[in-house]
């Protein structure tokens, strides 16, 4: 008999089809974040998408690097959590607008992240002060690209 983890069992129990937007209808505006114990900005910017009215469900993870390998996260992408949104992977501080624009135009990618934790991000805001990032596509391969500058 083969071992399923149950991050595994959980993903199939939920038919989660990550870049291929068949989740249903009534969970377009649901967003399920890993993030790791204890991560206080990852609060923040949950707050962020339940303001824009998004349907935020939160689970704090000992081990944050199973479920982005799971979902195909590449490691230049990485950081302190990892959402679910309608099919796609929403890594780290990604801001509104990108996450907007990823479920309007559906392109055929695994998702897209916000590297590191710049100042300025939602989530990570400190005072006018607001560094220069992109937001970045990523496919199931790890392939990269720019999918929208802030």
């Amino acid at each position: 008999m083969r071992h399923v983890s149950p991050l595994t069992a959980a993903m199939v129990a939920l038919g989660v089809t990550v870049g291929q937007g068949q989740t249903p209808a009534s969970s377009a505006k649901a967003v399920t974040i890993y993030k790791q114990v204890g991560c206080g900005c990852c609060s923040i910017w949950a707050e962020h998408l339940r303001k824009a009215g998004f349907k935020v469900s939160s689970t704090e993870v000992s081990d944050l690097d199973r479920v982005k390998a799971a979902y195909g996260v590449p490691r230049s992408v990485q950081t302190c959590h990892t959402a679910l949104v309608d099919g796609y992977v929403v890594e780290g501080h990604v801001p509104l607008d990108a996450i907007q624009k990823l479920l309007k135009e559906r392109p055929k990618i695994a998702g897209i992240g916000v590297a590191g934790m710049p100042i300025g991000s939602p989530g990570m805001e400190n005072g006018s002060q607001k560094d220069a990032y992109d937001v970045v596509a990523f496919d199931r391969d790890g392939k990269t690209s720019t999918y929208l500058k802030k």
